[in-house]
């Protein structure tokens, strides 16, 4: 059980098509390939690789601490991942991403901060 590595981080906007000209013309990401999840947003590729989710949020909550939503993580062993959280007493939200079949696990840190960890279909 280890982590493998950043997978990418969430935005939430007000404004969709400004948020997505500063990220493909300013820092110069390419938009791509966003699974059928039901709410607008886009996602950013950096290296083939999408490293930025930004969600067309409307009214924010007021709980909202700011623009970054969450942070997530490339997993192995979502097994194993289970046990330990459980036995931290953390508790956790599995989903699995449409279109990908991509399991997501997120959980909270002591800080209140959404993690994510994702693991392949294959794992």
């Amino acid at each position: 059980m280890t982590i493998k590595g950043l997978n990418h981080f969430t935005v939430l906007t007000d404004d969709l098509e400004t948020t997505r000209r500063f990220y493909t013309e300013v820092l110069g990401l390419s938009e791509g390939y966003r699974p059928p999840f039901g709410f607008p947003g886009a996602w950013f590729y950096c290296n083939d690789q999408p490293v930025l989710h930004v969600i067309a949020a409307g009214q924010h909550s007021a709980h909202r601490a700011g623009v970054i939503d969450h942070m997530a993580f490339t997993a192995i062993d979502l097994e194993a991942w289970k046990t330990k959280l459980e036995r931290h007493g953390i508790a956790y939200e599995l989903r699995r991403q449409p279109g990908t079949g991509v399991w997501q696990m997120f959980f909270f840190d002591p800080n209140g901060a959404k993690v994510e960890l994702d693991f392949s279909t294959e794992a």
